[in-house]
């Protein structure tokens, strides 16, 4: 009942100040007054825009890796993040919250992810530094891992192969980029 009472009070006192506005000055003043108070309320409520995206990067040309070098591509050293899943290299940089600094799976970024993603192991220990040959992983680790390459295939694009120790770069043609091998339009993530 007092909120009531309150509240029929206040419709009272507020219809009376209306009624006592006489001229279409006082009207109008009252309106901008209205419309300042809403816009400075507006403000204090809103949330700021969402940081502007990245732009994206230009399509990378194919080549091949060594473990040395897909290091470079972790998303610090370069902007690009490189990952590799049995044997061959996927450019995730659209996935940068994922595998970039600070993601979830960013252990991953700038390595050779097959081992972690064969074992389900997102550790430290999930990749190494030189050429893994995954010879110790079991035949159902295999089969997962191949699972997470098909995976890649369709959802990041190829941009080349990770090499074996003494395994000699493939030449590309120069124009063959990531876009070029036609899947350039894949979604987000």
């Amino acid at each position: 009942d007092f909120f009531k009472m309150d509240l029929d009070k206040v419709v009272s006192s507020v219809l009376n100040f209306i009624k006592s506005l006489s001229s279409p000055v006082q009207i109008i003043g009252l309106l901008v007054i209205v419309i300042i108070i809403r816009k400075i309320v507006q403000s204090r409520f809103r949330k700021p825009p969402p940081p502007p995206r990245e732009k994206p990067l230009e399509p990378m040309k194919k080549r091949d890796f060594t473990p040395e070098e897909l290091v470079e591509y972790d998303g610090v050293k370069q902007k690009r993040v490189l990952l590799a899943v049995n044997g061959k290299v996927f450019d995730v940089t659209r996935g940068k919250d994922f595998y970039g600094p600070g993601g979830p799976y960013s252990v991953f970024g700038g390595h050779d992810a097959s081992r972690g993603l064969a074992t389900f192991s997102v550790g430290n220990d999930a990749v190494k530094t030189e050429y893994d040959d995954l010879s110790d992983l079991n035949s159902m680790q295999m089969d997962s891992l191949r699972e997470w390459e098909t995976q890649f295939l369709e959802k990041y694009d190829m941009v080349g192969r990770l090499l074996k120790p003494g395994e000699k770069p493939q030449q590309y043609d120069e124009s063959e980029t990531e876009e070029e091998d036609g899947k350039g339009d894949k979604k987000e993530q």
